[in-house]
């Protein structure tokens, strides 16, 4: 099978392999409603306004998709921010809106149920054609929105733990009915941001922003065990225009894994990721690579620059693959 030229212009790419020190960087942190987003909101309110408990077992899904639901009527007039404030918020998967913001206070964690009825098994990626996982289709992700405009996730360095130990085990046993969901994914978007927040443990990948345009992802803080498989950091996935910068990210997979579709169905639906900006990144990956191209980018990539990225104890700075239905080569 012929796949698509791979355009890449890598400009200053200084990976430096240090296997003990472990440098952080300075990130910086705003008080509410005082922080850096591409759009400010004419409308607001706490999740506690639509009955969220912040005790770390009450289920707030039905509290999320109500505030969700609420500010939506505001796309057109301002648009609108939801606040979680300090407190463990358990809940399942819910959508988000356009010309939205989610803001975290820097002492609130979004706990990611456990329960896999809380997540509706939608449709494989039409780029992919089946789920990575197994075949057919897959659970929704944690957060996700599709077909938006204007969004922003951030705070100021909130957590979203994805809690996923009961997922990897059930995927090393054979046991999972469909993929696995992702923490954040947003499909067929454009203008959004994603920034200033501590991911950890998810599912699997943590940020799949996919068919999105105009995309940025800063300030983010992303953990995993380095033992788990596909707890990739950042996949941009057939996206134009995207910057990844100032980041921190320990994996059990590749940190960054940019993406365009697998096979026949990435040829076909033809849409490369293109026009991506890489820099300023900290990078744990003892199994894999820090920047890795595909595996699956059978609709092709062109245009990635990256510069500025200190990986520490990883496999490989930068990797390029193609994936079989059995294996990464």
């Amino acid at each position: 099978m012929e796949f698509p030229r791979i355009h890449i212009i890598f400009i200053v790419l200084a990976i430096c392999l240090r296997l003990n020190a472990v440098y952080g960087r300075h990130m910086h942190h705003w008080d509410f409603f005082d922080y850096c987003a591409i759009s400010c909101r004419a409308h607001s309110a706490s999740l506690t306004d639509f009955g969220g408990v912040g005790d770390g077992t009450t289920s707030n899904t039905r509290a999320f998709q109500a505030a969700v639901d609420h500010l939506s009527q505001f796309e057109s007039d301002g648009g609108s921010m939801l606040f979680v404030p300090p407190g463990k918020w358990l809940t399942g998967s819910f959508n988000i809106t356009s010309h939205f913001t989610l803001f975290l206070h820097k002492d609130a964690v979004l706990l990611a149920s456990q329960d896999e009825s809380e997540y509706a098994v939608i449709q494989p990626l039409p780029s992919y054609g089946r789920g990575r996982d197994t075949e057919g289709g897959r659970y929704i992700s944690l957060i996700f929105g599709t077909n938006l405009t204007d969004v922003v996730i951030t705070g100021n360095n909130g957590t979203i733990d994805g809690q996923g130990e009961p997922w990897w085990d059930k995927f090393h046993k054979g046991e999972l009915l469909y993929t696995r969901p992702y923490l954040i994914e947003i499909m067929h978007s454009e203008n959004i941001q994603i920034s200033n927040l501590t991911l950890v443990n998810s599912p699997s990948w943590h940020v799949h922003p996919v068919y999105c345009s105009n995309v940025i992802v800063q300030g983010l803080t992303i953990l995993a065990p380095v033992t788990v498989p596909n707890t990739d950091g950042i996949n941009p996935d057939s996206c134009t225009n995207t910057r990844i910068e100032d980041c921190y990210i320990v994996s059990g997979d590749d940190c960054i894994a940019v993406k365009s579709g697998w096979d026949e169905y990435g040829i076909a639906f033809g849409m490369p990721t293109k026009q991506l900006v890489i820099r300023r990144l900290t990078c744990i990956s003892p199994f894999s690579a820090v920047i890795a191209l595909g595996s699956e980018m059978s609709g092709g990539i062109q245009d990635v620059r990256a510069e500025d990225i200190l990986a520490i104890n990883s496999e490989s700075g930068f990797g390029s693959r193609q994936r079989s239905d059995e294996e990464d080569t």
